[in-house]
C-alpha cells in the first residue's frame, strides 16, 4: 500500500555566496549629510530665490522726487566747470548753446544753475537771439531760462533792427521767444532808449508791452526831414 506524505509548503530563503552573516556597512557621517543636503537641495534653493525676490523688491531704488516727511534734495548731483551745452531739435537742428563759468545740476526739479551765462537761442528762421548774465537758472532742455544780473538780451525784430533789452533779472522762453521782467529796464532800438518799471514781449506776435513808469528818448530828428503826422492816442 502506497504511502503519501505532505509537507507544509516552506518560506523562500535567499542563499548568497560570501559571508552569509554580514551586515550591510553604516554610511558615515559626512555622506549621511551629503544624503540629506542633496535631498533637500531644490527646497533650499527655492527658499534663497524667494528671500532675494523679497530683499530686492524692500530696497528697489526710489523715484527722485521727495518721500513723504522728507526733505528734498537740495545738493547738485554733478557740477561742470567751463562747459558747452547745447540742445537740438528732434531734425538735428541747433535751437539752444549755453556755456558758462560753473554749471550745477539738481535732480529734484532738473533745474540747471549757471554762473557767467553766455547763451545763443537759434530760430527757426535763422534769426540769432545772444543773452549773458552774472548768473541764469534753467530747466533741462533750455526752453526757459532766467537771467539774474546785469542781464542782457540782443534780437532783431521783424524788420531786422536790432534791440538790446537790459535789466537785472529776464525771464526768457527760448521756443515761444518771449521775455518777460517785473524789474525796472532799457530797451534800446534804432538809437531809441525806453526806460520802464517792468515789460512783456511776444517776438511771435511782435509786441511790446511796459508796465510802470516810463521814459523814452529819441535820437535827435535829422534836419530836413518831413515832421511826424500821427496824433496822440
Amino acid at each position: 500500500m502506497a504511502v503519501e506524505l505532505h509537507l507544509p509548503d516552506l518560506p523562500e530563503v535567499a542563499i548568497s555566496i560570501g559571508a552569509a552573516h554580514a551586515r550591510p556597512a553604516r554610511l558615515s557621517l559626512g555622506a549621511r549629510l551629503r544624503d540629506v543636503i542633496s535631498s533637500y537641495l531644490p527646497l533650499l534653493l527655492m527658499a534663497l530665490l524667494g528671500l532675494g525676490s523679497w530683499w530686492l523688491v524692500k530696497n528697489k531704488p526710489q523715484p527722485l522726487m521727495a518721500r513723504e516727511g522728507e526733505p528734498v534734495r537740495t545738493k547738485p548731483d554733478y557740477t561742470m566747470s567751463r562747459f558747452v551745452l547745447e540742445r537740438f531739435e528732434p531734425t538735428g537742428r541747433l535751437k539752444v548753446r549755453m556755456e558758462g563759468a560753473v554749471m550745477r545740476h539738481y535732480p529734484d526739479t532738473d533745474r540747471i544753475e549757471i554762473d557767467e551765462l553766455s547763451l545763443r537761442a537759434y530760430a527757426p528762421d535763422g534769426r540769432i537771439t545772444v543773452a549773458q548774465s552774472r548768473h541764469a537758472l534753467s530747466n533741462g532742455d533750455g526752453s526757459e531760462v532766467q537771467l539774474l544780473g546785469a542781464a542782457r538780451l540782443e534780437s532783431t525784430d521783424a524788420k531786422g533792427v536790432l534791440m538790446v533789452i537790459s535789466s537785472e533779472f529776464l525771464h526768457l522762453y527760448t521756443v515761444s521767444e518771449k521775455l518777460r521782467t517785473h524789474l525796472p529796464v532799457l530797451v534800446q532800438r534804432a538809437g531809441a532808449e525806453l526806460r520802464a518799471g517792468g515789460l512783456v514781449y511776444d517776438h511771435a506776435a511782435g509786441r511790446l508791452d511796459m508796465t510802470g513808469a516810463q521814459r523814452a528818448s529819441f535820437p535827435p530828428r535829422v534836419a530836413g526831414a518831413t515832421p511826424s503826422t500821427a496824433k496822440p492816442r
